[in-house]
């Protein structure tokens, strides 16, 4: 964010601060998911002595991070580098890294922590900054055209299609599997993620998984659930006023909420993210999608498994594109013109809007970050579900008899650190490219990048012991509530998993343009959904039909 764009927009919340900072901190309680998930417990140690030291830094509640906090934490982290690596030791050696620039956080932040990696190294970086919507399309160009102009790359895996299968990385040095503790990372993100025909490739640093975020005191204010239980319209099976379960309900308390008043401040229902941003716009509907497309009884969602025909067009993904369109309506002026970062950081963190679908970054921000002024109202749970799911066999709506159909959206499979093929030529090139990018995905430092606004979630099984959140000074109902959330969708019997199928980010551009046009008015629910379709049909033609099954069922475990 430009710095007169934050200044303007803190001068706007100061008073919002003032109502929201404490406001209905109990509701959180009376409407926030229940459950705790396990805390992990363990003797005392050097590295539960540094890992309480960095989530200190800058403390929570006590600002948000800066780059001296950055280097700070980098350098406190540097032991496994010295482990491996002596002083000096890539002197001369320069690299160049690609990666994202959204929100100020990502490479911001890497640059900081690699800072003092480079003191003690004498390596350099070089650094590639790219804006959200700018990422997919200059990534995309390298692999058209085989102009790798860059070492290490942070991508996410759905492109390990593009990229590992194309030979364009190197592949992983076994002490850089133990430097980082690869054991330790969450279950849906092990091998294959991150591997390519039985190599691994990929660094992880994040874990990516869409949950849903709500306000508490907008789901336990008094005068709303008065007005709910007095109001005629349709319900959608949500008999009191309370935190929506199923997208209907979603729909439901939307509509209701436009016109009211919260604390007398307006407030909205849902926030729909419509407006294209480099093709990361699509995962919004897709979790509006997924309660209504992923059937239990069947791993794919997206394409059928033995054909690649698109889905994208069938009554579940047309009855998710109409939600937003009738949303819309009830949702803040010029909506329509929103895109997800404006939803998260800009609205919802502001005080605009009582629920919005993201990664994980809302739950690590509306504590930390300057801008929030809801991080005592905030509660979370997996994705709404839905009364009934399609079923792409029968070309029928079920009703299961376990109730509503829930499908977490694991999109994008995180984040990771790719280091590129051309550096493994030069032995001392590589061995730094690998250093570097182990320092970004050790196992402390990453603990610090889940507590605090970085772009990265909690992806390892470690980063779900309670005590050592609470001991940084998160409240255990609030940081219960967000790592069940978590937890809950990655570990979901009925996930929704991205595959990682070459031109993933092709299928979703196309589609995120003809949503705006539909959104726009340019056409039915079903008229975009159908241009989606033919055009996915012909990027799988390109891209050839038998080969892209292939990947797409492996991909999904079949």
């Amino acid at each position: 964010m430009r710095k007169e764009v934050y200044d303007r927009l803190m001068m706007m919340q100061s008073s919002r601060r003032n109502v929201l900072k404490g406001a209905a901190a109990v509701g959180a309680l009376a409407v926030g998911s229940s459950g705790i998930v396990g805390a992990l417990t363990r003797p005392a140690s050097a590295q539960d002595n540094l890992r309480a030291q960095i989530l200190q830094i800058p403390g929570i509640g006590k600002g948000q991070p800066t780059d001296a906090d950055f280097q700070k934490v980098g350098e406190l982290c540097l032991a496994a580098t010295k482990a491996n690596v002596t002083e000096g030791e890539f002197a001369g050696v320069e690299l160049t890294f690609m990666g994202l620039n959204n929100q100020n956080l990502h490479n911001v932040l890497f640059r900081g922590f690699l800072k003092p990696w480079e003191a003690y190294t004498g390596a350099k970086i070089n650094w590639i900054d790219l804006a959200q919507a700018d990422y997919n399309a200059r990534l995309q160009q390298s692999i058209a055209t085989g102009t790798v102009d860059f070492d290490i790359l942070q991508m996410g895996a759905p492109f390990e299609g593009d990229v590992c299968g194309k030979g364009l990385t190197s592949e992983m040095p076994d002490w850089v599997k133990t430097q980082i503790d690869m054991q330790d990372v969450v279950s849906y993100l092990q091998p294959p993620v991150g591997t390519w025909d039985g190599k691994q490739y990929r660094i992880t640093v994040d874990g990516d998984a869409h949950n849903f975020n709500y306000r508490t005191d907008v789901f336990s204010d008094a005068a709303l659930a008065e007005a709910w239980k007095a109001d005629a319209g349709d319900k959608a099976g949500l008999a009191e006023w309370g935190v929506p379960k199923t997208w209907q309900q979603v729909q439901a308390t939307t509509k209701f909420l436009k016109g009211k008043q919260v604390g007398g401040q307006d407030v909205y229902g849902y926030l729909d993210a419509p407006k294209a941003w480099g093709g990361f716009g699509f995962y919004f509907l897709g979790s509006r999608a997924s309660a209504y497309a992923k059937h239990p009884d069947d791993k794919a969602w997206l394409f059928d498994s033995d054909t690649m025909k698109p889905r994208i067009n069938n009554p579940a993904w047309v009855r998710a594109i109409q939600d937003v369109i009738d949303a819309l309506p009830s949702e803040p002026p010029d909506q329509i013109n929103a895109d997800p970062n404006q939803t998260a950081f800009q609205q919802f963190l502001a005080g605009t809007g009582s629920m919005v679908v993201w990664w994980g970054d809302v739950g690590s921000n509306v504590k930390t970050n300057d801008s929030s002024v809801v991080g005592d109202v905030t509660g979370f749970s997996i994705l709404p579900g839905s009364d009934d799911v399609y079923n792409s066999k029968t070309s029928q709506w079920d009703k299961l008899p376990s109730g509503p159909n829930y499908a977490p959206n694991c999109a994008y499979i995180g984040w990771g650190i790719y280091v590129m093929a051309r550096v493994d030529s030069d032995e001392k090139k590589k061995k730094a490219a690998w250093s570097a990018a182990a320092h970004l995905g050790g196992k402390d430092l990453s603990l610090w990048c889940a507590a605090y606004p970085s772009g990265f979630q909690p992806y390892r099984n470690s980063h779900f012991d309670i005590p050592e959140w609470v001991a940084a000074g998160y409240d255990e109902a609030f940081i219960s509530s967000y790592l069940k959330s978590e937890a809950d969708s990655y570990n979901h019997p009925n996930a929704a998993i991205e595959p990682r199928i070459p031109g993933i980010f092709q299928y979703y551009s196309v589609a995120e343009d003809e949503l705006a046009k539909t959104f726009a008015g340019q056409g039915t629910a079903q008229e975009g959904a159908d241009r989606i379709a033919s055009a996915w049909e012909k990027i799988t033609d390109q891209i050839g039909r038998e080969n892209q099954i292939k990947l797409y069922k492996a991909s999904l475990g079949m």
